[in-house]
């Protein structure tokens, strides 16, 4: 059987509409592609609780509101996945690549949805657009 990923995702946005991204390493799945922070939810936590802890862990801001936003589900070769999205727009703590990671801020509408793993592509479209 499949093994189905659920991952909850934050989408950290600033005051100047700017997004804060991550490069995936290039040893994991979907190898160099941007993304917006965050990881898989644990046995027991909810959505929320495992974007709190993951942000963190990820990119050492405390999340103070989260606003979901969306799902969305995908299946590549190995594994499917279900993405959970939640637009961050107030945290504590500057935001950075903590575990080593290349980071950048973006600007909402130069987003590119080919520099993302596909899950991701609807909903850089949404942001791109300004629908969020």
């Amino acid at each position: 059987m499949m093994k189905n990923l659920h991952v909850a995702v934050g989408i950290i946005r600033n005051d100047k509409k700017e997004i804060f991204l991550t490069q995936r390493a290039s040893t994991s799945h979907m190898a160099n592609k941007w993304e917006f922070p965050g990881g898989k939810i644990e046995s027991g936590e909810t959505a929320l609780d495992g974007l709190t802890r993951e942000l963190m862990e990820e990119t050492g801001i405390t999340v103070v509101d989260a606003q979901a936003v969306g799902t969305a589900s995908h299946t590549y070769q190995e594994v499917s996945v279900t993405l959970y999205f939640y637009l961050v727009e107030k945290w504590q703590g500057e935001p950075w690549g903590k575990e080593g990671q290349p980071q950048r801020w973006v600007s909402q509408v130069d987003l590119k949805a080919d520099e993302f793993p596909p899950a991701n592509i609807e909903m850089v479209n949404r942001l791109v657009l300004g629908d969020l």
